[in-house]
């Protein structure tokens, strides 16, 4: 059973979510929110496996809700709700520690599909999608550290394998885990291997992340 929490300051866009979410037998809300501190407590006394998160609201918003869950409650997955598709505060929230976004005009199959995704701790967003949002939004956000001389290797990277950071350009150009494999000639099983590696040295949740590093330390090209 995985357990979801519903934060939205619509009480009538919460009950829409818990209908759709209570009709499925492997998934169960246990709590709602209608603002970002409350978030932060519910997760703290239920532990849900996922937090369905809407950005906008009063008193504490969604994103710093979402770096406090990232920080504290890392095992908690947070599904971020957002009213556009590329949306520079759904960005926002990736940069926080949400593994990923969905749409609320979204069908109920999408909804589920996404919530059991996440508790399995893949990400809803296609790597295509972030690297839209980061083009679209890079100039108005904090860019990180300075992209390193032409040939070089950001300090942050410096613990992966060539190999490794060939599977993270990959992973940073938006492809899957097939057309990493056709592209380096390995295979499926060598490339899983490989992104696990990366991002366990580079200490990230999901690929996600690993494509916002990739942007930061200058090797997208952008």
């Amino acid at each position: 059973m995985t357990t979801v929490l519903l934060v939205d300051d619509q009480a009538l866009l919460r009950m829409g979510l818990r209908m759709v979410i209570d009709a499925e037998p492997d998934l169960d809300v246990v709590g709602e929110a209608s603002d970002g501190a409350v978030a932060v407590d519910q997760v703290a006394a239920l532990a849900p496996d996922v937090v369905l998160m809407d950005i906008r609201m009063p008193g504490m918003d969604g994103i710093e809700a979402t770096r406090l869950l990232a920080q504290d409650h890392p095992s908690t997955r947070v599904l971020v709700l957002t009213t556009f598709d590329v949306d520079e505060y759904a960005f926002a929230a990736l940069r926080a520690g949400a593994s990923g976004f969905l749409v609320k005009s979204a069908r109920p199959e999408e909804l589920v599909d996404a919530i059991r995704t996440v508790a399995t701790g893949s990400s809803v967003v296609a790597p295509r999608v972030v690297r839209r949002m980061l083009d679209l939004f890079a100039a108005h956000l904090p860019s990180g550290a300075a992209a390193p001389p032409s040939g070089a290797v950001s300090p942050a990277l410096r613990a992966l394998t060539p190999r490794e950071l060939d599977v993270l350009r990959c992973v940073a150009e938006g492809l899957s885990n097939a057309e990493i494999a056709e592209r380096l000639v390995l295979s499926m099983t060598t490339v899983k291997t490989h992104v696990g590696n990366m991002l366990a040295k580079l200490g990230l949740r999901d690929r996600v992340q690993a494509v916002i590093l990739a942007y930061e330390c200058g090797l997208t090209g952008r």
